[in-house]
């Protein structure tokens, strides 16, 4: 397997993740204040017992025994309050972000749909959206507020300690708090950086892959192709767990790290206060607040320590999600052009090449007439659907011109171009609902008479109504319930429901027997006069109801004369 790196740093992606707070920036804030509160009010609880203590060795200490247990019980109540706030914060945020994430990633999925879609694994995408954001509200919920609070705890103790017993101890606490926040993060994160991607990446890759087996298991029963792919299943299963075992060792072992630092620290703040109080130079009271206050105060650090185990993942997550959020979609929406009513289609000189290098189109040259049925011909990989596709503005295409009623297609606006050009596809997709709901992707609002009178023009009609609910019946996840023709005429069902006046048709028939070739064909020979139709095929069969028919070989486009 290549070795899977971050595109961006660690900081970075840190500083991209805050930086998509906004306006919940202030509860960001407010979880922080709370948070740092709470951790001194529980240091104050036993800050006080050691007061307590030195009051009763004899240092000179003005609070009495009541106030000292008073403050005591006070810290411990308001440790709780404070503590729920900066949860309650911290959750919100993460929440809500959550939400605004997959909100963010579902509209830059729309902007890079279908062109940049057509290459992304579906299982990825799916992996995205609920393993990696819900990583994220690690993230949100116990990385970022942490850190801040450890900062601000860290410089309240040292200042404490440092005014009320020793700036000997407050020294040796700075250099702890440095050893276990800071050195032993970093070298943890080095080491767990390239575990952590390589996890995420095979746990994309293998959702990726189980999905794809879900929902071909079907042609694998079919194809006697089980066993190979259980055992494909389970090498990526193991991947997997060698990965995450190799992940879990590292984290293992920077907690053990952390943990022999914190004691070695605690080891050398006693060693330093005893030396302190033998050779006068400190009170035996007065060290015990320092040392009981520096004891008490290796909690934030601690949970900085603990977070390379979850950046390491958390960074994959942010950068995959960033990644995304980043990429530029192959040609953008088009929204102060022109509105147009198909009445014709004009392409001339038209070239297209999906790396800038290699052409796929050359120079092609064709038009067509409302009311017309336009034939495209030619070999399956010849770029018949990529055709298409340009004629939709999917891909920006190169060199030529695409016009609509003479409006080049770069200046009509998007939603009227789909408004006016509708496209099935070679293969239908129907969701997990019934045929009605289905039907009404096209128009949300149509009648069930406009419905019915589709599915009549696309030769469905009577079957659906043989069906055990009509319109009513659950086709099934994926349609699995249904036909290649039901759902091929479906499809079409949905394209006249819409009622736009140019339908594009990409090998309508390639997954059908040859009657229900005919029932299509006839259906579309039958919207003759009322829609125009482009029937692209391989089949010569499918041609017979074109007006005139474009030949497509190695590129180019040329009409076939009758």
């Amino acid at each position: 397997m290549s070795k899977q790196k971050l595109r961006r740093s660690g900081a970075k992606i840190m500083a991209s993740l805050i930086l998509l707070l906004g306006s919940l920036s202030y509860i960001m804030v407010l979880a922080v204040i709370n948070g740092s509160l709470g951790f001194i009010c529980a240091m104050g609880v036993t800050v006080s017992g050691a007061v307590g203590v030195a009051k009763a060795l004899g240092e000179a200490v003005e609070l009495s025994y009541y106030w000292i247990i008073g403050i005591a019980v006070g810290c411990g109540v308001l440790r709780g309050i404070l503590r729920y706030f900066e949860q309650y914060s911290n959750h919100f945020i993460a929440f809500r972000l959550l939400a605004v994430l997959r909100d963010k990633i579902f509209a830059a999925l729309r902007k890079l749909c279908p062109a940049k879609l057509e290459s992304k694994q579906k299982g990825s995408i799916i992996a995205m959206i609920t393993s990696d954001i819900e990583t994220l509200e690690v993230f949100y919920a116990h990385t970022v507020s942490p850190i801040c609070i450890a900062v601000l705890v860290s410089v309240a103790v040292l200042l404490f300690v440092g005014f009320v017993s020793s700036w000997y101890l407050a020294a040796v606490a700075l250099v702890a708090y440095f050893a276990i926040g800071i050195i032993v993060p970093l070298i943890s994160s080095a080491r767990l950086k390239e575990s952590g991607v390589k996890y995420r990446a095979e746990f994309s890759s293998f959702n990726a892959y189980f999905l794809d087996s879900i929902k071909g298991i079907k042609d694998i029963v079919l194809n006697n192709a089980g066993e190979d792919r259980e055992r494909e299943v389970n090498r990526r299963s193991e991947i997997l767990l060698k990965e995450t075992k190799r992940m879990k060792h590292g984290i293992a072992r920077a907690g053990a790290a952390t943990e022999l630092a914190v004691s070695l620290s605690i080891i050398i703040t006693l060693a330093v206060g005893i030396v302190l109080v033998s050779y006068d130079l400190l009170s035996v009271g007065k060290m015990i607040i320092g040392v009981v206050a520096v004891f008490g105060s290796f909690g934030p650090v601690i949970a900085i320590s603990a977070l390379p185990g979850n950046l390491t993942q958390t960074f994959a997550s942010g950068d995959r999600v960033l990644n995304l959020l980043a990429e530029k979609p192959a040609v953008t929406e088009v929204t102060d052009g022109e509105n147009v009513e198909y009445e014709n289609l004009e392409v001339n000189g038209l070239s297209f090449s999906y790396d800038g290098q290699t052409e796929v189109l050359k120079d092609i040259k064709m038009h067509a007439e409302k009311g017309e049925i336009i034939g495209v011909v030619g070999e399956s990989g010849c770029g018949k659907s990529t055709f298409l596709k340009l004629l939709l503005r999917f891909w920006q295409k190169g060199e030529g011109e695409i016009n609509y009623n003479g409006v080049d297609v770069d200046k009509i606006n998007t939603s009227s171009l789909l408004e006016s050009v509708t496209m099935v596809s070679q293969s239908t997709y129907l969701f997990d609902e019934t045929i009605e709901a289905n039907l009404r992707i096209a128009k949300p609002d149509a009648t069930q008479e406009e419905l019915e009178e589709a599915c009549r023009l696309a030769s469905v009609h009577d079957f659906v109504l043989k069906l055990p609910e009509g319109y009513k019946t659950q086709v099934g996840a994926l349609g699995d319930n249904l036909s290649a023709g039901e759902k091929q005429r479906i499809g079409l069902a949905r394209a006249f429901l819409k009622g736009s006046e140019l339908i594009l048709l990409d090998e309508p028939t390639s997954n059908v027997d040859s009657i229900n070739e005919g029932i299509i064909l006839k259906a579309l020979n039958q919207q003759k006069n009322k829609k125009s139709i482009i029937l692209v095929s391989h089949r010569e069969s499918t041609m017979a109801i074109a007006d005139r028919i474009y030949r497509v070989e190695n590129g180019k486009m040329s009409e076939v004369k009758s």
